[in-house]
C-alpha cells in the first residue's frame, strides 16, 4: 500500500498543470518546518501543493504528497509512515492533505515535528476549525496560510488568459477614476463580472460549468455531514439544521441577525442556533460582521450574517426555488472581496459597510448618496457602471484587490 501511495504521488505530479496559479502561489513558501493551508472546500489547496512541489522542489524524490483519506491510514499511523520513508528513502518534505480525515492528526504532526528536526511538513484541511482548534494548536509552531475562493481578478485571468495585476485597496480609493479607466478597457468586463457572480468563485468552474452549482451543494453536504459531524461528534439528526440555517439566510434580506427568529422557525433554542451559526462561520460557509460601535455600545452591538460568497447564494437559492436578490448578491460580493483581501469590515447605520474610517454604500447604477452625503471618506459602490468618479467606484473593481 505504501508503494501505491508513492505511485499516486508521481502520477498526480505528472498530470499537474503549472501554467496558471492562485494568488497564494507567489507568496507561498515552506521555509518553516511546519506550514499549514486553511480554506473552505473546493478552493484549490491540493492543486496549490502539487504545483509547488512540481515547480519549487528541486528533488521531488525527497518529497511526498499524500492524502489522509487513503484507506491505508485506517490501520496504520501517520508517524510510522513518515518515519519509515524518512529512514529508508531519505524523504524529508511531506505534503499532507485532508488532515481532518485522520483521527488525532494534529497530535501526530506535533510528534513528527518534535521528533524529526530536519523534516518539513506542509498540511492542509478543509476548514479553519480543523487547523486551529483542539489540544495541539499547530499555528503556534508554524505558519498558516488562508486560501479563499477566486477573486474576480483571478477568475478573469483564468477565463481569458489575461495577466491582470492586483490593485491595492488604498490605491483604488485614492485614484478610482484612473484605476477604472484602465480596467474598463478589458473586453466584456461587465459580462464577465455577471458570470463570476453566478459561477466563478470556485476554481472547478473551469472543469465543468454544467455541474457547477451541484458541486457547490456537494461541498455544503461534505462540510456539514463530514467535517462538522466528525469534529463536533454531532448526531446525524442534528446536522440537517445547519443546512436549514443556510437556506433560511438565503431567503431573507441582509440585516441584523435575529437568532430568535431563526430559533422560532426551526424549533431550536437560541443558544443552539448561535452555536450552529458560529460553526458555519468557522467552516467558511457563513460570514459574520459586527457593527462599528465602541465601548459599552459594542457589548450591545448586533451582528449580520451573510452566505460566504455569491455563488453559494445562487446555488442555495436555485436549489430551494427562491428568487435571487441582486442587492444581496452585491453586498455579499463586496464583503467577500474586502475580507479576503485582509480588511476588517463592520456594518454601520449610515451606509452599508465600514472599513477603518471609510464608509461604503452599495447599490445599482441609480443609487444616490443620500445616506452618506454628510460623511467624510464615504464612497458609493455601484453595480452596472464602468467608470465612476472620485466618490463613486464600480462594484467590479473591488474584485481586483486580492
Amino acid at each position: 500500500m505504501k508503494t501505491r501511495i508513492i505511485e499516486t504521488y508521481y502520477r498526480l505530479l505528472n498530470g499537474q498543470n503549472i501554467e496558471t496559479h492562485r494568488f497564494l502561489f507567489r507568496e507561498f513558501n515552506i521555509n518553516r518546518r511546519l506550514t499549514g493551508i486553511v480554506g473552505p472546500r473546493g478552493t484549490g489547496k491540493t492543486t496549490l501543493m502539487l504545483q509547488f512541489i512540481k515547480s519549487s522542489i528541486s528533488d521531488i524524490h525527497k518529497a511526498l504528497y499524500l492524502s489522509l483519506d487513503n484507506i491505508y491510514f485506517d490501520r496504520s499511523t501517520l508517524i510510522e509512515f513518515v518515519q519509515e520513508l524518512y529512514e529508508t528513502e531519505n524523504r524529508n518534505v511531506f505534503f499532507i492533505d485532508e488532515v481532518h480525515k485522520y483521527k488525532n492528526w494534529n497530535q501526530e504532526i506535533k510528534n513528527i515535528y518534535d521528533s524529526f528536526p530536519d523534516i518539513r511538513i506542509i498540511f492542509s484541511g478543509s476548514s479553519s476549525l480543523d487547523l486551529i482548534k483542539g489540544n495541539y494548536d499547530l499555528s503556534r509552531r508554524g505558519f498558516i496560510y488562508n486560501l479563499p475562493g477566486l477573486s474576480f481578478r483571478e477568475y478573469l485571468n483564468f477565463a481569458t488568459g489575461g495577466n491582470h495585476s492586483r490593485i491595492e485597496y488604498r490605491e483604488l480609493l485614492d485614484n478610482p477614476v484612473k484605476v477604472c479607466q484602465i480596467l474598463s478597457d478589458i473586453p466584456k468586463i461587465r459580462g464577465h463580472f455577471k458570470d463570476y457572480l453566478d459561477k466563478g468563485y470556485y476554481p472547478f468552474i473551469f472543469e465543468e460549468e454544467y455541474t457547477y452549482h451541484h458541486r457547490i451543494l456537494n461541498i455544503i453536504d461534505k462540510t456539514v455531514f463530514e467535517d462538522i459531524a466528525n469534529f463536533y461528534n454531532l448526531k446525524t439528526s442534528n446536522l440537517h439544521n445547519f443546512k436549514k440555517i443556510l437556506a433560511y439566510l438565503a431567503t431573507i434580506e441582509p440585516g441584523p441577525l435575529s437568532v430568535n427568529n431563526i430559533s422560532n422557525n426551526m424549533g431550536l433554542d437560541n443558544k443552539t442556533v448561535q452555536i450552529y451559526i458560529n460553526i458555519l462561520t468557522e467552516t467558511g460557509l457563513l460570514t459574520k460582521i459586527t457593527n462599528d460601535k465602541t465601548g459599552s455600545k459594542l457589548l450591545r452591538s448586533s451582528e449580520k450574517a451573510y452566505l460566504n460568497n455569491p455563488n453559494l447564494y445562487f446555488a442555495i437559492s436555485n436549489e430551494i426555488g427562491k428568487e435571487i436578490r441582486i442587492g444581496t448578491i452585491r453586498e455579499i460580493f463586496f464583503l467577500n472581496m474586502l475580507i479576503n483581501s485582509g480588511q476588517k469590515v463592520f456594518h454601520t447605520k449610515k451606509g452599508d459597510f465600514k472599513v477603518s474610517d471609510h464608509t461604503f454604500e452599495i447599490g445599482g447604477k441609480n443609487k444616490k448618496r443620500d445616506q452618506i452625503s454628510a460623511l467624510k471618506n464615504a464612497w458609493l459602490v455601484k453595480d452596472d457602471i464602468l467608470i465612476g468618479d472620485s466618490e463613486t467606484i464600480p462594484l467590479y473593481a473591488f474584485g481586483f484587490i486580492y
